[in-house]
């Protein structure tokens, strides 16, 4: 009986030992596998270097993974194809539009500029004197965007036509040369006075052509007595194709533009229609806003008297303003300059440049590109 009791003390013994162990064993390898928590220390990253650069690159492969599966579902959704890796290049790295300017084409950037001015065409006249204070391939013809929008309104003014006559938008002034889109729907009725102002001062595709249609003849007598202005003006380099500037085909010099500019200054309608900060027209029984595209128009230390912008692709930014600077009334023409904001650039450096000059010591400037510009 007591060789029993003994017996089994000692196996009872011997399974808490083994219980002990194997719990023991358990607790090292739970504590093994879990993550070490740092806090102001990094003494466990120091006691496992391959544990710490391990979890850094599993880290890195993990978000290379998220970048390209969000990148592949981009490429998804833009094409309607798979996520195949080519295509995230095409989607993520496709360039803008590249479409030279025509002045581009015409190496008319590569001049040595004083000024350094992104516009491959300015002219800068001091308007009193008609004395040329800076030049720039200034007889080189380009296409002149809105621009065009000057000599549309020196036509409707000198027609004589009611300013007061409403007129009618209507799909007949859509845009089918370059697509753009507009504000004034078809059906917006609008003054004839109106349509001028947001035509100089918006620079409104639309209102434009509506000016031209409502012109005895319509558009093409309207055009026809756009060049018939440009000769009697002497002109010589400038054609009109429309009275919106959408077409590539309305092309000037800067000199031609700085004659035009003479002319439409003497008109008291044209430089207050251009030169206002904002204006508000009443469209399909909503009141909406418009603003000037000139953005120095808002600028206290500028003076301008007139002013109109103008943009396509072949054209580049252009700027045309009269300005007094440092007491001299300027005339400045900016074509064909590359950067949305470059042309205001351009004529802030003409600026600085006229207000460093002592009056009656001037020197005019004239620089020119090696290619042919006429």
């Amino acid at each position: 009986m007591r060789r029993s009791y003994w017996q089994v003390n000692y196996w009872i013994g011997l399974l808490v030992l083994a219980l002990s162990l194997l719990s023991s064993s358990w607790a090292i390898a739970i504590e093994a596998s879990a993550p070490a928590k740092v806090k102001g220390s990094t003494a466990a990253q120091k006691n496992s270097p391959q544990k710490a650069s391990s979890k850094k690159t599993a880290a890195k492969k993990t978000a290379s993974s998220s970048r390209n599966k969000n990148a592949a579902r981009v490429s998804a959704n833009a094409s309607g194809q798979g996520g195949r890796r080519s295509e995230v290049r095409r989607v993520a790295y496709r360039p803008a539009d590249t479409r030279l300017s025509v002045g581009q084409q015409m190496g008319l950037h590569r001049v040595d500029d004083p000024l350094e001015l992104r516009s491959s065409v300015a002219l800068v006249v001091d308007q009193d004197t008609g004395q040329v204070l800076y030049e720039k391939n200034a007889h080189a013809v380009l296409p002149i965007a809105s621009i065009t929008k000057l000599m549309t309104a020196l036509v409707v003014i000198e027609a004589g036509q009611n300013l007061d006559e409403i007129l009618e938008i209507s799909e007949a002034d859509l845009d089918t040369e370059k697509g753009t889109s507009s504000r004034l729907r078809f059906g917006t009725r609008l003054s004839r006075a109106e349509a001028l102002h947001l035509a100089l001062m918006s620079s409104e595709n639309r209102a434009a052509s509506a000016l031209g249609r409502y012109y005895p003849g319509g558009s093409s007598a309207f055009v026809h007595a756009m060049n018939a202005k440009a000769q009697l003006l002497g002109m010589s380099e400038t054609h009109y194709a429309d009275p919106t500037g959408l077409s590539s085909r309305n092309k000037s010099s800067a000199h031609d533009l700085a004659r035009l500019m003479q002319v439409a200054y003497q008109y008291t309608l044209i430089r207050e229609f251009s030169t206002s900060a904002g204006y508000t027209v009443l469209v399909n029984g909503r009141y909406q806003d418009f603003a000037n595209t000139n953005r120095l128009i808002q600028h206290s230390d500028w003076l301008i008297g007139l002013q109109k912008t103008g943009f396509i692709s072949e054209a580049g930014q252009c700027l045309v303003m009269q300005a007094v600077i440092n007491g001299r009334s300027t005339i400045m023409v900016f074509l064909d300059a590359q950067g949305r904001l470059s042309r205001f650039g351009d004529a802030n450096r003409i600026k600085d440049w006229l207000m460093t000059q002592q009056p009656g010591r001037l020197r005019s400037v004239t620089v020119s590109a090696k290619a042919e510009v006429s």
